[in-house]
């Protein structure tokens, strides 16, 4: 065996910061992952790029034409100060992104009406949940779980949407 072949097999048995620090030494830069898997597969990579030579001319030029650096992301997206932080700035207002209602529910301030053993079962739609018996519930589920006593789907529950 050449000692390739010996620094490849030894791989999967070094531990996970012996696989860091190796990373580190062939690639130049700290490592931002503790997988171990994927460490052994980029050290491995790297150590027969090495000695083989890595990548033809050709098929750099090809990765050249194919990367497109306008759809590279340089910076992530900026959160809200308070998601970050968890306090709020007291200069800007931020305000939580409103999910789309969902076409099966009723419009805000509709009823939703409901016979269960024997029991009349009123929800009315709000804009920010559901009001039960002067309780508001996020969500029809939890409206469904507070009646039966179970875990049952809301909309099933009040037969909205698609009939199965």
């Amino acid at each position: 065996m050449t000692s390739v072949e010996d620094e490849l097999a030894a791989l999967p048995a070094m531990t996970t910061t012996e696989l860091c620090r190796r990373y580190e030494e062939l690639f130049g830069q700290p490592v931002r992952t503790r997988h171990k898997t994927y460490l052994v597969r980029k050290i491995a990579w790297r150590i027969q790029a090495l000695a083989e030579g890595g990548l033809s001319e050709r098929a750099r030029r090809r990765a050249e034409e194919l990367a497109n650096d306008a759809d590279v992301r340089l910076m992530p997206p900026r959160r809200p100060q308070a998601a970050v932080t968890g306090t709020s700035d007291p200069t800007r207002t931020l305000k939580a992104p409103t999910a789309p209602q969902d076409a099966r529910l009723p419009a805000p301030g509709a009823a939703i009406v409901r016979s269960y053993k024997g029991k009349q079962v009123r929800v009315v739609v709000r804009d920010d949940g559901f009001e039960f018996e002067g309780q508001r519930y996020k969500t029809l589920t939890a409206v469904a779980e507070h009646v039966t006593g179970s875990h049952v789907n809301g909309f099933r529950f009040f037969r909205l949407g698609a009939q199965s």
